[in-house]
């Protein structure tokens, strides 16, 4: 089904084209999952992956979002990217790009598992899936994916300078932005890799997705 990118209420900074809605998941690290279980709210931190309109999450097989089927459950990625200093507290604000999707989740299995997987791994550190041993049998058996179709989503995106009320800008205090970066720093190998052994390819590409 084709994901409907749905105007969000406070439509000033939010955005509902495809291309900015799929860069910002592509480009975050930790999604947000929200789901009702046992009539309580959850929210639980996940890393994720999108492949088209799917996203897939994963966990322990018998862990509660593991065994979401068919459900409707909502995930949030955000990018802080500035704090915004203004010459009042009240127009203090943070400068971000974010996503909210909407979709019904439902239990991954067979082929599409793996795949999944795949992606999930190399989202992280992109063509890391290639670099590492095959998941044994029982490490797939002990995994649980959750497929998210994308049904209904929306982007709100915040940058430039504090908006500060016009009698304040003479008031000769400091005003802008802090910016916020977000970067993959050196590696530092274990005790068990060979001494010399070389980055892996996948480390460059995945600093790349910070420049």
């Amino acid at each position: 089904m084709q994901p409907k990118y749905a105007r969000a209420r406070q439509s000033r900074r939010a955005r509902y084209d495809t291309d900015t809605i799929h860069a910002i998941l592509d480009s975050g690290l930790v999604g947000h999952v929200a789901f009702v279980a046992e009539d309580r709210p959850m929210v639980m931190p996940m890393a994720y992956a999108r492949i088209g309109e799917t996203l897939y999450i994963h966990g322990a097989s018998k862990t509660r979002i593991a065994l979401l089927d068919q459900v409707p459950v909502c995930l949030g990625v955000t990018d802080i990217t500035g704090i915004v200093a203004a010459r009042s507290g009240f127009h203090h604000s943070v400068n971000y790009r974010s996503v909210v999707v909407h979709g019904t989740a439902r239990r991954v299995t067979g082929a599409e598992l793996d795949a999944a997987l795949d992606a999930i791994t190399d989202h992280l550190l992109p063509g890391r899936s290639t670099e590492v041993r095959p998941m044994t049998t029982q490490e797939r058996k002990a995994t649980g994916v959750v497929a998210i179709e994308i049904e209904h989503a929306s982007a709100k995106v915040r940058t430039g300078a504090p908006v500060d009320d016009p009698a304040d800008l003479d008031l000769g205090m400091w005003g802008g932005v802090v910016p916020v970066v977000t970067a993959l720093g050196a590696s530092v190998a274990d005790g068990h890799t060979p001494e010399d052994t070389p980055e892996p390819p996948s480390f460059a590409a995945a600093r790349q997705k910070f420049i």
